[in-house]
């Protein structure tokens, strides 16, 4: 859940002083992971899936502060636009029954959610970008009313020195917009992946996340369309990139830090390096003073959120005090339907695991550039991009991920999940395969056959979303 902060105004002292306790708690980082200060040795998995509230009509409906109050779930909060919310899961142990217990709470969370959407005439869906999204829907004026959007908002202007945002995404068609706001970033909606793991394979575990982003993203694009062109298969990526873009600009920033990327290499030992990065190439946006004592390292956490690595590594605290890693996968897109992301969901745990504990660390098989170039391509294509993996040979990426099941089973079995909960989640994907139809080429193909009507294409994807059938099954 993203980190709410108390005012919006701030002066170079709060910047300074920020800075100075952000340089302590990253030293004292360092020192606390050293002396083994991370003794959770379990793999815990979560989630965040970020939805859209709709009118009857398919459009966004900017209503989440008085749909939360009527709600009243912790569990579920703001995101950026007043039609977007964020549903959070209860952390599992993984193993047996930890997929079922997950899916489990998402799905009656999102029956009740559903329910209180209808009592106020509005509606929810999942999917990566509303082929009904306008560019006017997204404004200041359906900025949620929190503080740290406000003040997201100002820093990224400010820090470009005024400089209007430049969105440039060429895919079928092209895109060319400029902003004066953040606002673009609402139009990306996410299933995010959480992922604890002991701090003493905290490495193998991100550089594995990494190399896992290309197939695990080419099985689930959801995201070909945005204000009526065709983009990329999930053009959430480049989009998300673009609409808080501050690296070199105004020479105020180091030309490596984007606030969105896919990172800048893979890590050597620890996760502590990534934090260090933020310490030396990310100007602070939040500069908010914290009151919780420096051993929960307050602002090097918040400093932290303000930096969306597609996969971003995070420190935590269990109900008892224990610190913990983690790692968010950030890739995956919301939708196509709960079922289609559990699934995918299950490859990642499975998938990660099993590169994790190879006695040859894979970063060794494909070098960091090469595993960036293979998410671009995912994203750009789908199950039609060819990505090039561990034996150095490029492959079709179906082709890729049908051998890639196998591998992710085996992680999921040695994870401690049944033999039930594999073969459903796997076999989903197994099917979305065969067929070779994700949300992202179902869109394509029924907005060819809609005859480009928005209104259509998002009531016929919301007729199969609640039908709870997998995307694999939908007739276009």
């Amino acid at each position: 859940m993203g980190q709410e902060i108390a005012r919006t105004v701030f002066s170079p002292a709060d910047f300074a002083r920020f800075g100075q306790h952000l340089q302590e708690e990253t030293a004292r980082l360092r020192a606390f992971t050293e002396a083994g200060g991370f003794q959770d040795e379990r793999y815990v998995a979560g989630f965040e899936l970020e939805g859209w509230l709709l009118d009857h009509a398919g459009a966004p409906y900017p209503i989440n502060e008085p749909y939360l109050a009527a709600l009243a779930d912790p569990m579920v909060v703001p995101e950026l636009a007043r039609f977007n919310i964020e549903i959070n899961g209860t952390p599992q142990v993984l193993g047996a029954g930890a997929l079922t217990a997950l899916e489990t709470e998402l799905a009656q969370t999102w029956q009740r959610a559903q329910a209180v959407a209808h009592g106020m005439d509005a509606q929810l869906a999942i999917i990566g970008i509303p082929p009904t999204l306008r560019e006017r829907d997204l404004t200041l004026a359906t900025m949620s009313a929190l503080n740290r959007y406000v003040v997201l908002n100002e820093q990224v202007i400010r820090q470009r020195a005024g400089l209007p945002l430049r969105i440039h995404i060429e895919g079928e068609e092209a895109l060319d917009l400029g902003r004066a706001d953040v606002m673009l970033e609402a139009a990306t909606t996410s299933f995010q992946l959480h992922l604890q793991i002991p701090q003493a394979l905290s490495a193998r575990y991100y550089n594995a996340s990494l190399i896992c982003c290309a197939p695990l993203l080419a099985i689930a694009t959801n995201s070909p369309l945005l204000f009526g062109r065709r983009l990329w298969h999930e053009t959430r990526i480049p989009l998300f990139e673009q609409s808080v873009e501050l690296g070199g600009y105004g020479g105020l920033a180091d030309p490596r830090a984007r606030r969105v990327s896919f990172g800048c290499g893979y890590v050597r030992d620890s996760l502590i390096e990534l934090f260090e990065e933020n310490l030396a190439l990310f100007p602070v946006l939040l500069p908010m003073p914290q009151t919780e004592p420096p051993a929960r390292f307050p602002h090097l956490r918040l400093h932290n959120g303000s930096i969306w690595r597609w996969v971003r590594p995070l420190i935590g605290f269990d109900a008892a005090g224990q610190a913990h890693m983690r790692i968010e996968q950030r890739v995956l897109p919301s939708g196509p339907t709960l079922i289609d992301m559990m699934a995918n969901a299950a490859l990642y745990f499975g998938l990660v695991h099993s590169l994790a504990q190879r006695r040859q660390p894979p970063e060794r098989d494909l070098d960091f550039a090469t595993a960036r170039d293979n998410f671009y391509q995912a994203a750009r294509h789908g199950l039609e991009a060819e990505l090039v993996w561990l034996d150095g040979v490029r492959h079709p990426a179906r082709q890729l991920l049908r051998a890639l099941l196998p591998q992710a089973a085996e992680g999921l079995f040695a994870l401690g999940l049944s033999g039930d909960e594999i073969e459903r989640a796997l076999g989903i994907l197994q099917a979305r395969l065969a067929s070779g139809q994700t949300g992202s080429v179902w869109l394509i193909q029924h907005w060819a056959r809609c005859g480009h009507d928005p209104a259509r294409l998002m009531a016929d994807y919301l007729e199969n979303q609640r039908s709870g059938a997998p995307v694999h099954e939908w007739a276009v």
